[in-house]
């Protein structure tokens, strides 16, 4: 990708080299605090000392491949920002911009603490991206391809559900799931993740008519990784046989199928992965 000269974000809360602490947590505060009070003691100095799933610093220095890496990520996640309020305005919307968490290891998120197992996430309690940038030298050890498009692929696949979030459709899938089945709430999260591949897809198709940002190859990049991450491929790799009924993400042929057409496209009113049969996604 071509980003030479452009922004990079300022939108990003950098927590590398922060741990976060085990603690009681805030029910086991609240415990310690009625303690306090049945021994006469003043229970906001007992809570004081407790680490109630806090971030501690410790001493860490990035490789230089690694501030390469929060260098592109931020200009990416600038260039979502270009794209998406350009694209809400023409729509009479406001984008309000999601917020982007840098970590090592482990973080404390709104939606609770995660590890850098979890990969980069989306957390719409604090519509915020959370990303270990170890993540994009794993995804080319194992994978074995990787690259600039690659990585700018998964960032926009995470603020796709940010739009998501914006536009209500998270919302109402999140509410429809806790109320179907296993095996149907899966089916659902298939249709939110490809509309998030889509929705990537109309990011790198409007940032290229706004930047020239996209080089030859770009495109394969980022439909290989799609065909890496698909639920069939994963499980087949992992289990050797697949279970369909447990997809949350899609398989490889449906994901490269939807961040393409966004690509193609560019146009957020062709991404309805909700209306079509389950089988024809």
């Amino acid at each position: 990708m071509r980003l030479d000269g452009r922004r990079e974000s300022t939108n990003v809360d950098d927590r590398r080299g922060k741990k976060m602490g085990a603690g009681l947590g805030i029910g086991g505060a609240i415990i310690v605090g009625i303690i306090a009070l049945l021994l006469g003691k003043d229970p906001s100095d007992a809570i004081q000392n407790l680490n109630i799933g806090t971030e501690t610093e410790s001493a860490y220095t990035p490789t230089a491949e690694e501030e390469e890496l929060a260098s592109f990520t931020k200009k990416i996640l600038a260039g979502t920002e270009d794209v998406w309020t350009a694209e809400f305005s023409k729509r009479g919307k406001r984008y309000v911009a999601p917020k982007l968490v840098l970590f090592t290891n482990s973080v404390q998120s709104g939606c609770g603490g995660a590890s850098s197992s979890s990969g980069p996430f989306y957390c719409s309690a604090d519509q915020t991206v959370y990303i270990d940038l170890s993540f994009f030298t794993n995804m080319k050890q194992q994978f074995g391809t990787a690259g600039d498009f690659a990585y700018a692929y998964v960032i926009a696949h995470e603020v796709g559900h940010h739009v998501q979030y914006l536009l209500g459709t998270l919302g109402d899938a999140h509410e429809k799931m806790s109320r179907l089945s296993e095996t149907e709430s899966n089916k659902v999260s298939v249709r939110l993740e490809l509309q998030a591949d889509f929705y990537a897809g109309v990011w790198a198709n409007r940032d290229n008519a706004m930047f020239n940002s996209l080089e030859d190859g770009d495109i394969e990049e980022g439909l290989a990784i799609a065909a890496h991450i698909g639920d069939d491929y994963l499980q087949k790799r992992a289990k050797g046989y697949t279970v369909p009924e447990s997809f949350n993400h899609g398989t490889s042929a449906q994901r490269s199928r939807w961040l393409k057409k966004g690509i193609s496209t560019g146009n957020m009113e062709d991404g309805d992965t909700f209306s079509p049969r389950y089988e024809n996604l």
